[in-house]
């Protein structure tokens, strides 16, 4: 079969090299791709929101299945589209894409169906906004509606840091339109975990979990990223925890959504706080999560394109989703700079050095090609994994590996996992 993968990041890359390892699979596309996902797909320019130009090309190539990797086009409905042209596609339509695409949506769905969240409140006017905050408790926390590159959240610790969120969301428009709308929300407390789960419309599959690194810097400081590295799976993540969001967060969530009319397929990730009164959600996103991808597919051992197509089908209570009983790390290559203003262009050496190197992986987020060489291309450029027997072993093989890539300017955080030790 022909599958197309739409997107450009290192999500997409991990997705691209997971489909191909599947037997069905002739031929895979990515649009638009970047320099390393060049290695399993034929990369074509058409950007992820030219969606008549995307389902065109996948008439037109007589695409099996498409996979849509990124957040932007499901949210935009990219899904709808491809289906009124019967085209196979993996993903939610919009109207489930909004569990992401509209935080104030998601919120709305938790309370109305008792899923364990922060308490919050939803405004629309800055004025009024700053009127409740002057009798909040702090710390509190700030979200910008819509879609905002993962960064469209302000922890604030005081009053005037959340005046200035304020002013900055809604008013200055940081994020865009994405501010149109902010949530206000209790500040919680605990480990965070990401799951990943795969949705038919009725059926909930978790894959094993992972976690996050958003700051830009060691010890959580810096600016909110896409992302610094992660780790999968989190030992915080245990048995209880699990049979607990089953039942409370994971098939409410589905149960919800069909209940409002808004029937999800494709993928949930749960952003979950593991607090003192137990699990709750701090957001959901409508895709795979990205490093989150890069550590979870490696792990897993259940053919992709049978679990996607189950998706598609509402057969997934028939797929045995299995992974590995090992761990994975990864850490991400960023431009020194990153996320606020950095240089691009610089060769990367060494990433031949990860051919024959079995259990670890270089993802490419932000690369392109130049003169036949491969050059960096964004903030996050590479993303290195390494398995493990342990959590510990792949966090050393992990850090042992990123000297193998060099180039101008890299930058890393040194802690990614460090979590780990106090386990």
């Amino acid at each position: 079969m022909k599958v197309l993968i739409v997107g450009s990041g290192g999500r997409e890359h991990a997705i691209a090299w997971k489909v191909a390892q599947s037997s069905r699979v002739e031929k895979i596309y990515c649009a638009p791709g970047n320099a390393g996902i060049e290695e399993y797909a034929q990369c074509v320019p058409i950007g992820a929101m030219e969606f008549d130009k995307l389902a065109a090309f996948a008439k037109e190539e007589q695409i099996d299945l498409t996979v849509i990797g990124m957040d932007d086009p499901l949210v935009g409905g990219i899904v709808d589209v491809f289906e009124a042209e019967g085209l196979r596609v993996f993903g939610p339509r919009k109207n489930a894409a909004i569990l992401e695409g509209s935080k104030a949506f998601s919120k709305d769905l938790m309370k109305k169906y008792n899923i364990p969240t922060a308490a919050y409140e939803n405004f629309t006017d800055p004025r009024a906004a700053l009127e409740y905050l002057e009798t909040a408790k702090f710390p509190i926390v700030l979200k910008a509606d819509g879609l905002a590159l993962g960064k469209g959240v302000l922890i604030c610790n005081t009053l005037e840091e959340a005046q200035a969120g304020v002013r900055e969301i809604m008013e200055d428009k940081k994020f865009g339109s994405a501010g149109n709308t902010m949530v206000v929300e209790e500040f919680m407390t605990g480990r965070e975990v990401s799951v990943l789960t795969y949705v038919d419309g009725k059926t909930i599959k978790p894959m094993t979990s992972a976690q996050d690194h958003k700051r830009a810097m060691d010890g959580d400081q810096g600016l909110n990223t896409g992302g610094m590295g992660t780790f999968s799976p989190s030992p915080f993540y245990t048995e209880e925890v699990d049979a607990f969001c089953k039942q409370h967060i994971y098939q409410a969530t589905v149960d919800a959504m069909a209940a409002e009319g808004r029937e999800f397929k494709g993928i949930i990730f749960f952003g979950l706080m593991l607090t003192e009164e137990g699990p709750k959600v701090l957001e959901y996103n409508a895709r795979f999560g990205d490093p989150e991808a890069q550590v979870v597919l490696p792990r897993m051992k259940t053919d992709i394109v049978d679990v996607f197509e189950a998706c598609i089908d509402g057969t997934l209570d028939q797929v045995d989703l299995q992974f590995e009983d090992n761990a994975a790390v990864c850490v991400v290559l960023a431009s020194d700079g990153y996320p606020v203003a950095y240089e691009k262009g610089f060769p990367i050496h060494g990433l031949e050095k990860f051919k024959d190197k079995e259990g670890y992986y270089v993802f490419h987020a932000g690369t392109a090609k130049k003169d036949g060489q491969i050059v960096t291309n964004g903030g996050r450029v590479l993303g290195v994994v390494a398995k493990g027997e342990n959590l510990k072993k792949a966090r050393a093989n992990a850090y042992e590996a990123i000297d193998l890539v060099e180039f101008e300017n890299k930058y890393y955080r040194h802690d990614i996992g460090k979590a780990i030790d106090e386990a």
